[in-house]
């Protein structure tokens, strides 16, 4: 006769029933406890923030209320006007430039770069002209041998204009001396050396002004605008 046991007022089965029941209990426990280890494992590794930022942000504070919050300004009016300015450069192709056949390449280059012409024209230099642009080297050793060059043929004078033309054609000339000159540049690409470095570019916005007004005549820049001008400047 199986014996019969009382707990809380409930009969139980029998020891072997108690044993498979305790066993099964034991076994959904410990797999419910694995279960439990596992999601607080998963939801650990889901708290690391990925290396990097660019498709997920997490903040390390709240944001503050949008009308605590301080407007960041990345550039400063005054650069920003600065960026905007239009300026003109007087940049002439010297007379080895000439002889070389290089106008052509050295005008596609500010064309390519999306600067505007305004001034153009074959001219042989008188000295006295070339002595006033050139006054600033009045002093050095080489300046009547550079007079004797910049008057030795024909020189191309162009008046460019557009916003920062300045510092870009310098950029496009390249140093003074082609052989420290980057490649890619006019002088880098076409010249040698110093004292036949082919083109000149104005240094400064008011100097481009001077320039441009010491080698054209009143009537000889040309305002117009270009019909790409939209594709170029916002």
């Amino acid at each position: 006769m199986e014996a019969l046991a009382v707990l809380g007022g409930s009969p139980c089965a029998s020891p072997s029933s108690l044993f498979r029941s305790a066993t099964h209990r034991t076994t959904t426990l410990s797999y419910t406890h694995s279960h439990l280890n596992l999601h607080r494992s998963h939801h650990k590794l889901a708290t690391f923030r990925p290396q990097s930022n660019l498709l997920s942000y997490y903040p390390s504070r709240p944001l503050a209320p949008k009308k605590n919050r301080k407007k960041t300004h990345i550039f400063l009016p005054h650069l920003v006007a600065s960026l905007e300015k239009v300026d003109k450069s007087y940049i002439m192709v010297k007379p080895d430039g000439v002889q070389r056949g290089l106008v052509g390449e050295i005008i596609s280059r500010f064309e390519k770069k999306g600067f505007k012409l305004t001034g153009l024209k074959l001219f042989q230099c008188p000295k006295e002209l070339a002595e006033e642009h050139y006054k600033d080297l009045k002093s050095k050793s080489f300046f009547p041998k550079l007079i004797d060059y910049i008057t030795s043929g024909p020189v191309v004078c162009m008046a460019w204009e557009g916003v920062g033309v300045v510092a870009s054609a310098r950029k496009l000339i390249g140093a003074t001396n082609p052989l420290q000159a980057e490649p890619g540049t006019i002088r880098g690409d076409l010249a040698v050396q110093t004292g036949r470095n082919v083109v000149h570019g104005s240094d400064s916005p008011e100097n481009g002004e001077r320039e441009i007004a010491l080698w054209f005549k009143e009537g000889e820049i040309c305002e117009w605008s270009p019909a790409q001008a939209q594709w170029l400047m916002e």
